[in-house]
């Protein structure tokens, strides 16, 4: 790879690393996995990075790929047959049951809140961008943004309180 490439790829692997690992992780649902999983497509990334004739389409790029892994990993498994041991597989802890309340509650909860909401709380919780940043993608006023962000959130306390208690999940 070309020094000038090189450092073009660094620095984006630098950049994006966290929000591509947090895409992965939702794909995937196990961190080491997510961590496999973003390793082997930026391998791929940097094999087909002089191919990549749009910057902004990298990003893309790199998660399209990360889907396909992900997708292929999936369809090779489920091709394995399974094999019957002598001992039952662990039981699910009594925790369970709270962790699949709160996620149906989180996903109503986000379901009640208005698509600009939707995309403000992604933007800044899930893709980990700034408000800044959040602005200029979307053209409109930082000042905007701060404001859906906040209406958001106490929508989101007023709708599932039970939402802003710290829980623990072993």
């Amino acid at each position: 790879m070309d020094p000038g490439f090189e450092a073009a790829f660094r620095h984006f692997v630098a950049d994006r690393s966290g929000a591509l690992f947090r895409t992965a992780y939702l794909l995937t649902g196990d961190r080491h996995a997510a961590e496999d999983l973003v390793q082997s497509a930026l391998v791929k990334t940097a094999a087909k990075w002089r191919s990549v004739r749009n910057p902004v389409a990298i990003e893309g790029y790199v998660r399209r790929v990360m889907y396909h892994e992900q997708v292929s990993w999936w369809r090779r498994r489920s091709r394995v047959a399974e094999v019957p041991t002598g001992w039952l597989p662990d039981q699910i802890g009594d925790g369970h049951a709270d962790v699949v309340d709160l996620r149906l509650v989180m996903r109503a909860a986000l379901a009640r809140l208005t698509p600009r909401q939707r995309t403000m709380l992604v933007l800044r919780y899930f893709e980990d961008l700034s408000e800044t940043e959040i602005a200029r993608l979307l053209g409109v006023r930082v000042g905007s943004v701060r404001s859906q962000i906040y209406r958001s959130l106490e929508r989101l306390k007023k709708t599932a309180p039970e939402l802003t208690t710290v829980r623990e999940f072993g």
